[in-house]
């Protein structure tokens, strides 16, 4: 039985994406089943293969990583997606959240913790640069509370914050839906309801709320 993670590696420059390569060959768990340098070769790839996880360059020529991120939550909405990029502007962050990806890592920052990035998102967490989080999440976490303090915030009910932990994570209705053992309908039920009460109106919103409650603590 093969336990490895089944990776596609993508980059705009082949220097940069060999040293990724031998990255991920270097790990014992991790399968490199595929590799790209534009956008439109990563889709084809990414459809053929149906890895566990996709490490995305957001600057790629043909189709940018943001892009290959909306066409994949519809197409390949299983493959988990880790954008790899120089931008540490938080626009960037919050666009690849908002398209479902679930680990953000500076390219100066992937020799240290690539590794540990991939590991974090194939096995289900969310995974964004530290170099960065803390700005993310520091700025967003008073407006991700809709005003509410402490005392006031609206109560969820049990499954309700289970719902939204995991959507904050980056599971999909369906692999929440697994997990909880109900129907993926009831999934989307709970989310709505949830952030209806909280106020959250986009996922960015969700994750920030989920991090000024401590709800991220263990990714």
């Amino acid at each position: 039985m093969n336990s490895k993670h089944r990776i596609v590696l993508t980059d705009d420059h082949p220097i940069v994406l060999s040293g990724l390569r031998n990255l991920v060959q270097a790990e014992d768990d991790f399968e490199l089943v595929g590799q790209a340098l534009s956008g439109l070769a990563a889709l084809k790839i990414i459809r053929e293969q149906l890895p566990d996880l996709a490490v995305v360059d957001i600057s790629m020529p043909e189709l940018n990583g943001i892009l290959l991120g909306r066409r994949l939550a519809n197409e390949a909405p299983a493959v988990k997606l880790l954008v790899l990029t120089l931008h540490e502007d938080l626009a960037y962050l919050k666009q690849a959240l908002d398209v479902g990806v679930r680990g953000y890592i500076l390219k100066r920052s992937a020799a240290e913790n690539l590794v540990q990035a991939m590991r974090s998102v194939v096995l289900g967490g969310l995974y964004v640069d530290p170099a960065i989080a803390h700005r993310f999440f520091d700025t967003g976490a008073k407006s991700a509370r809709g005003g509410y303090s402490a005392v006031n915030i609206p109560q969820l009910t049990e499954r309700e914050s289970e719902v939204l932990k995991y959507v904050a994570l980056g599971f999909t209705n369906k692999e929440i839906a697994r997990r909880l053992d109900i129907s993926a309908k009831s999934i989307e039920t709970y989310r709505l309801r949830g952030c209806e009460r909280l106020g959250l109106k986009t996922r960015v919103e969700l994750v920030r709320f989920a991090a000024a409650e401590g709800w991220l603590s263990d990714v």
